[in-house]
């Protein structure tokens, strides 16, 4: 699909943001535009143009933030949440429901207009499978973060109706049951496989994937275990795990068999296409200097297992330590030379620092970037290989690992930031060419686990965490080894580390707070303060009951009024 991308600069389809006010959509549908096979292929990929926003799953990653893993560090996209300080008035909850209702428009578009294209039949019911997949990822997007909303399907011509679409809440069964309509359809008409060439588009693995994420989220365990089975056991699919954790957030990962549907991104001279993880997520150190918007926390980086399986602590390293502030500041405190070009003085424990760090499950460090570690940066686009030192005047002309705030020590993404400038591949640091993956094989294995545990057979739960757990390049012992810690074997043990799993196999990729919400865990996870590496807060998390759904925005309410008399609870 990566080729039809420019096609669609070129038509100018990629338009702004949703409004009810102005929609967008005059070239698209205009009597002389829905004509030829081309025509279909642009509105084919107006459709997935979508996903890229990062008001929706363009930057993804930043949901993290949401959750104890990560921290929308720069007060990027949603700070007020995250402190408990916002209403429904903030910009961040109202371009969400504006931006993936702009996508579910452009689904409506191409069912409305595609039975005028002079295509074969076979290819319509290709396109209407693609329409109503990516129509029920933006259905359900909605309904995870605002539970019911207005149900408009493609009966609604934006065009003609833009002032009287005023429709009050469908029910979260009505959505529910209409997303899982829509997959149904999506399941049994889209292909197994598309060529190459087309890559990136949705096939019927991801229906039944979705499909299933759906159901497991109304905890319909069974329903959703018969989808993630259809993947795991048919093997027509051609799923599997990637040998490389790693190289899944490099280019590497592009039509590998572990990725079931993610965002395509493309990169090139006065390109505009592709991922922004240099900026968001990289450092001054990266490629063109990143603003880390977006950091890992302590959190997260202390959940990471030691090598033989047990449960990590810093007691054991430095007895005190966690509770020490002092002693977290002086012990990975190091000092540099008068002209700040070199270490003067590196902590004197830095032997065992490192050690906490090495001796650990191997995603630790292919996932975070760690105190006396080195990352292969750059100074602005000079390449050069820095060192992540822990002391006040780092910079990265001098070879040190530098954020936008230099005062603070954090932990800093690997995952997905790319090492110097990808031998050439990245131009831009709005648009790293890495796609971004919505759903991956190892994601399926620990949800088919999920449903297997709580459809009471918690040794085939155990088989697929250790299926994750074991991939060659991560090779964590396996649950129930014989090594007491490993044991697992009560549904409420098994469901410990599935939540623990998934935290430290799919951080970065937006699904922890998703989990949180439907486990009911967020009151007690959510609620901490957070500080750095050296001890300093940052500030304080807040979660209370009505923060599992975020409010309707102020401006739909006063497009309509209706909306305002089914508020969320609590706003």
């Amino acid at each position: 699909m990566k080729k039809y991308i420019l096609l669609l600069a070129v038509a100018g389809l990629m338009s702004s943001c949703y409004d009810l006010d102005l929609y967008p959509h005059d070239q698209l549908s205009s009597g002389t535009f829905w004509k030829t096979e081309e025509h279909a292929h642009q509105g084919m990929v107006a459709m997935y143009a979508t996903l890229r926003n990062e008001n929706v799953f363009g930057a993804y990653y930043n949901i993290d933030a949401l959750s104890e893993l990560a921290a929308d560090y720069n007060n990027w996209q949603m700070p007020g949440i995250i402190m408990g300080t916002y209403d429904y008035a903030n910009g961040y909850v109202k371009s969400k429901w504006q931006s993936a209702y702009d996508g579910i428009f452009k689904a409506n578009l191409m069912l409305q207009n595609i039975d005028n294209v002079d295509v074969s039949e076979d290819d319509k019911i290709v396109y209407k499978a693609e329409a109503r997949f990516l129509r029920a990822m933006y259905y359900f997007h909605l309904l995870d973060f605002y539970g019911g909303v207005p149900l408009y399907d493609e009966t609604t011509i934006v065009a003609n109706e833009v002032m009287d679409m005023l429709k009050p809440r469908s029910s979260e069964d009505e959505i529910r049951k209409f997303i899982l309509d829509d997959l149904d359809f999506a399941s049994a008409n889209l292909p197994l496989k598309w060529e190459s060439t087309e890559y990136g588009r949705a096939t019927k693995g991801a229906a039944y994937a979705l499909r299933g994420k759906v159901k497991l989220f109304a905890k319909d365990y069974q329903g959703a275990q018969a989808d993630f089975e259809e993947i795991v056991k048919g093997t027509q699919y051609g799923y599997g795990l990637n040998d490389s954790y790693p190289d899944l957030f490099t280019t590497k990962a592009d039509q590998c068999k572990e990725i079931i549907f993610s965002i395509m991104a493309v990169n090139g001279t006065n390109s505009e296409y592709g991922m922004a993880y240099p900026l968001r997520l990289g450092t001054r150190c990266t490629y063109g200097g990143g603003w880390n918007n977006n950091v890992a926390t302590d959190y997260l980086a202390d959940m990471y297992e030691n090598r033989d399986g047990s449960k990590f602590s810093w007691e054991d390293y430095f007895p005190g330590f966690t509770t020490d502030r002092q002693m977290q500041h002086d012990i990975f405190w190091a000092k540099l030379s008068s002209d700040y070009k070199t270490v003067a003085e590196y902590p004197t424990q830095k032997n065992k620092i490192r050690q906490a760090y090495e001796n650990r499950d191997p995603r630790l460090e292919q996932t975070l970037i760690t105190p006396y570690s080195y990352y292969y940066g750059c100074n602005g686009i000079v390449l050069k290989m820095v060192e992540y030192v822990v002391a006040n005047n780092t910079n990265e002309a001098n070879g040190f690992l530098r954020e936008n705030k230099p005062s603070h020590f954090n932990y800093y993404w690997r995952k997905f930031v790319p090492e110097g400038d990808m031998d050439g591949t990245l131009l831009d640091r709005s648009h790293s060419p890495v796609d971004f993956p919505l759903i991956r094989y190892a994601d399926v294995l620990l949800m088919l686990a999920e449903c297997y545990n709580e459809n009471g057979n918690q040794k085939a739960a155990v088989e697929m965490i250790n299926k994750v757990r074991q991939r060659p390049s991560t090779n964590m012992p396996a649950i129930n080894n014989g090594d007491p810690w490993m044991k697992a074997t009560t549904k409420e043990e098994v469901f410990q580390r599935i939540v623990h799993e998934r935290a430290v196999e799919l951080a970065c990729e937006g699904h922890r707070f998703g989990d949180l919400k439907r486990w009911g865990l967020c009151e007690e996870k959510l609620n901490y303060e957070y500080d750095d590496i050296v001890g300093q807060k940052l500030f304080a998390r807040k979660f209370v009951a009505r923060d599992y759904k975020f409010p309707i925005p102020k401006e739909e309410i006063l497009r309509n009024p209706a909306l305002g008399e089914q508020q969320n609870p609590g706003w």
